[in-house]
């Protein structure tokens, strides 16, 4: 069983800090469907353009539905500030739980901080050494769990297995 949302967000927290200024984590773990933001927009919902340009509130990720999202407090460059007025800044996504079919994945620590250290390793800031080499541990099986964490069985059938919603059926062969 996974570790709730709320733990997941809390084991972030610990590892990864808070932004000094806000108090807010630098990285959290929400549900794609309730995120909204402030922007400024120029066309009405239906695609008629105002005469004016307004903020208004839209859906952040419109594009991702029922899953998890990892997002970073990141500062809104000075380029987006006009299309993010209100905010200077914002919760920007890293990773969507979801396999290559767009299934919903659950999110798992192990798989979040291979992302959020991935990310770091990109950026500079750390080293992705302890994946690398690991004498205690096979490497070809902390590789093969990594990419099931991240990526899931990605079929009918094992999806449905996992998640109690299928029924197995032993083959039997007849003499």
């Amino acid at each position: 069983m996974s570790e709730s949302i709320e733990a997941l967000n809390k084991r972030l927290i610990d590892h990864y800090g808070i932004d000094s200024d806000t108090g807010r984590a630098i990285f959290r773990i929400t549900w794609a469907n309730d995120e909204t933001e402030k922007r400024l927009m120029a066309f009405t919902d239906g695609g008629i353009e105002m005469l004016y340009p307004a903020v208004r509130e839209v859906k952040k990720y419109p594009y991702l539905k029922d899953l998890y999202v990892l997002e970073r407090l990141v500062v809104v460059p000075e380029i987006n500030r006009e299309e993010l007025p209100t905010q200077k800044l914002s919760y920007e996504p890293v990773w969507a739980y979801r396999d290559a079919n767009n299934n919903p994945l659950p999110p798992i620590w192990d798989a979040t901080k291979l992302i959020v250290d991935t990310l770091y390793a990109a950026l500079g800031k750390k080293s992705l050494r302890n994946y690398i080499k690991n004498p205690e541990e096979d490497k070809e099986a902390r590789i093969a769990k990594l990419q099931n964490e991240l990526f899931g069985n990605e079929t009918d059938v094992s999806d449905a297995l996992t998640y109690k919603s299928g029924i197995l059926v032993p083959n039997k062969e007849f003499k």
